[in-house]
């Protein structure tokens, strides 16, 4: 585990990049876009001529005598929940920077975006089980501590359990809300939990990729390339055209086939890979539900 001093610099340096990016960049858009979802009952009062009929509060008016209309206000808070796959696949990759703390990084971003807006946020961490749930709060102190359970985080497993994780999500927030899930999404059977989440919730696919997941470098020899979540180490000819195009192939039918289901249940993903700008896709999204809910 890291270092205290060096795990609080790392805390205070991705929370002065993230409130900057949140303040400069994301703080309006994520207001436009998510505030208001819902209307929330705010107070009775006297029917007036107009007033829709499926407003009136039947208890009160037989209570009074009179009829009465329930009134309704917009909803101004709103539950951000950051769901973090921390599997082993996470720390794979050629890129330089790990998925993981790409997916640290975002999900502080996320978790300051919320609190910004007076919000309350939570977190998710799992791998192949539910490692860590810290429910929906509000304030500076609770986004410190969501921010560090991220980067402090060590995992007890390795493997990737998407489907339960994004079940336990269903059982455990009841209130809608919006759920960002930050995971390179190499998970089987994980669409149902998804369709069920996404009824109830706004749900955001966050997809991290590393460019070997889908194309293998041109090099030279035989080389050892290990399945991060089982262990298991098999050798690959990479200057192997045939080899290259097999491994092409089947990562091209496993996005066909996870974009498929995001289409089908109406889910905006935001495709990010370590090295990338994830502020400039976050925003981008965030413009065009903005604009979508004004046209």
């Amino acid at each position: 585990m890291a270092a205290p001093a060096d795990l609080i610099r790392k805390i205070r340096r991705i929370e002065i990049t993230t409130r900057r990016a949140v303040q400069d960049t994301l703080a309006g858009g994520y207001h436009s876009v998510f505030k208001g979802r819902g209307m929330a009952f705010s107070e009775v009062r006297p029917y007036q001529p107009g007033d829709e009929i499926r407003s009136i509060d039947w208890n009160v008016t037989a209570r009074m005598g009179e009829p009465f209309v329930k009134v309704f206000a917009e909803e101004r808070e709103l539950t951000a929940l950051i769901a973090v796959d921390r599997s082993a696949s996470q720390d794979a990759g050629l890129a330089r920077q790990a998925k993981a703390e790409v997916a640290a990084e975002i999900a502080a971003l996320l978790v300051f975006s919320a609190l910004e807006n007076g919000d309350r946020a939570g977190l998710l961490l799992f791998t192949d089980r539910i490692e860590r749930y810290v429910p929906p709060r509000r304030g500076k102190k609770h986004g410190l501590r969501l921010i560090t359970e991220t980067l402090a985080f060590r995992p007890q497993g390795r493997g990737t359990d998407l489907a339960a994780a994004l079940g336990h999500l269903s059982r455990a927030q009841r209130r809608s809300a919006v759920v960002f899930v930050v995971s390179d999404f190499l998970a089987d059977a994980y669409e149902q939990p998804l369709a069920v989440l996404a009824r109830r919730h706004d749900v955001i696919p966050v997809v991290l990729t590393d460019p070997v997941e889908e194309k293998l470098p041109d090099v030279g020899g035989l080389w050892p390339i290990v399945d991060a979540e089982t262990g298991g180490t098999v050798l690959v000819d990479l200057s192997d055209e045939g080899t290259r195009r097999a491994w092409e192939a089947r990562a091209a039918e496993r996005v066909q086939k996870r974009d498929r289901t995001f289409r089908r249940l109406s889910l905006e993903a935001v495709r990010v890979r370590p090295g990338d700008d994830y502020v400039a896709p976050l925003a981008a999204l965030f413009r065009a539900r903005t604009r979508r809910r004004s046209a």
